[in-house]
């Protein structure tokens, strides 16, 4: 792949052309906000200037609804040999491309793994998409040389190809994506009329429950617009567990023995159910999770701590697998939680003490 244009500028839209003009990739910026792809290019995304021939990929980064519209366009105007999509649903707007009556050979629907709370070409990075899934949904009407081109895509991006049916794609997000964004969403609605003194009781649990609900909402509406039925199917399975556990709560406040017991049952069946949903999230580098031992560090608010803290495990010569940071409600202070193998526990906690860190149990 020589040349790209990328229609519409947003996070992954800018974030593919990043990528792509890291590796010598000419890329061709539209949207439509003219500023929009202006910014991009100032990012060094690329030229917001009009090809003057067709290139070899056209990447559409349009909201799900208009992007039927955007690639019908583009493909009648032949602006490339190949176009692809980077949309959330994979099923609608193939079927509405179908509708319209084109030749879909030239085409495949992708779907890149990963983003980010905020959005826009300001938020825009080019390794975005590093290490994580991106979806090719290709067809037997798809064109080999089409494929290669998405794949080569997905090289530069340094993401992982994944090929899937696009109707198996659209309920497999909704399972790991859509459903979770809302009940997200339901969950920090709590919290907006709670009282003060509950809401500065927040630890990281509640950060962890609700960090993507941030997301801006305008988009959301046009993803699960886009995917309503999986979602709705699946909502409506969590609404029946929901009300399995308050019959189980409520029978826990009984007087009844029996019903206390029965009670009890029923918290303990869903929780032991999300143990074993939980130890299915692919862990490190998409392998089968593993159990790490966690060394709790005690650190202050100030520049260089994290960077001293792994600094230090490294002279240890200890390898952090995952790290987590919980910060102290009305201090500057924080606990940094560092995921190693079990064998190399004790030498980190050994080390850490020695250089003049406070370790928590």
């Amino acid at each position: 792949m020589r040349t790209a244009l990328v229609i519409g500028t947003g996070l992954i839209g800018t974030s593919a052309a990043l990528a792509l003009a890291q590796r010598g990739v000419t890329v061709h910026l539209a949207d439509h906000d003219p500023e929009q792809a202006r910014t991009a290019a100032a990012l060094g995304a690329g030229t917001d200037e009009a090809p003057e021939s067709p290139v070899d990929l056209a990447i559409v980064a349009a909201p799900p609804a208009l992007v039927a519209g955007v690639l019908a366009d583009a493909m009648r105007r032949g602006v490339a040999r190949g176009y692809l999509d980077v949309a959330s649903v994979k099923g609608g707007p193939r079927r509405e491309l179908e509708a319209l009556g084109l030749d879909l050979t030239s085409y495949i629907g992708t779907h890149p793994m990963s983003g980010r709370e905020k959005s826009g070409p300001l938020a825009a990075t080019g390794d975005l998409f590093e290490g994580r899934p991106w979806v090719l949904t290709p067809t037997r009407d798809t064109d080999t040389e089409v494929l290669n081109l998405a794949l080569e895509l997905v090289s530069h991006c340094r993401a992982v190809p994944v090929v899937m049916d696009a109707d198996a794609h659209d309920r497999a997000v909704a399972l790991v994506s859509h459903m979770p964004h809302l009940v997200s969403s339901m969950v920090a609605a709590r919290l907006e009329h709670a009282e003060e003194a509950a809401v500065r009781l927040c630890g990281q649990g509640i950060r962890d429950v609700t960090r993507i609900a941030a997301s801006d909402p305008r988009m959301w509406i046009d993803i699960l617009s886009a995917n309503p039925g999986p979602v709705a199917d699946l909502l409506s399975d969590v609404a029946a567990d929901l009300d399995e556990t308050v019959r189980a709560l409520r029978a826990l406040q009984s007087s009844d023995e029996d019903k206390r017991r029965e009670g009890g049952a029923g918290v303990e069946s869903v929780l032991r159910r999300g143990n074993a949903g939980q130890v299915r999230v692919p862990g490190k580098h998409g392998s089968a999770p593993r159990l790490y031992d966690t060394v709790v560090v005690l650190i202050d608010d100030q520049p260089g701590q994290l960077a001293r803290i792994f600094a230090d495990a490294g002279r240890a010569g200890v390898n952090i697998e995952d790290v987590r940071i919980e910060h102290a409600t009305g201090q500057q202070a924080g606990l940094v939680q560092l995921m190693v193998e079990p064998r190399a526990a004790g030498p980190l906690k050994e080390a850490l003490r020695d250089r003049g860190w406070a370790l928590r149990q």
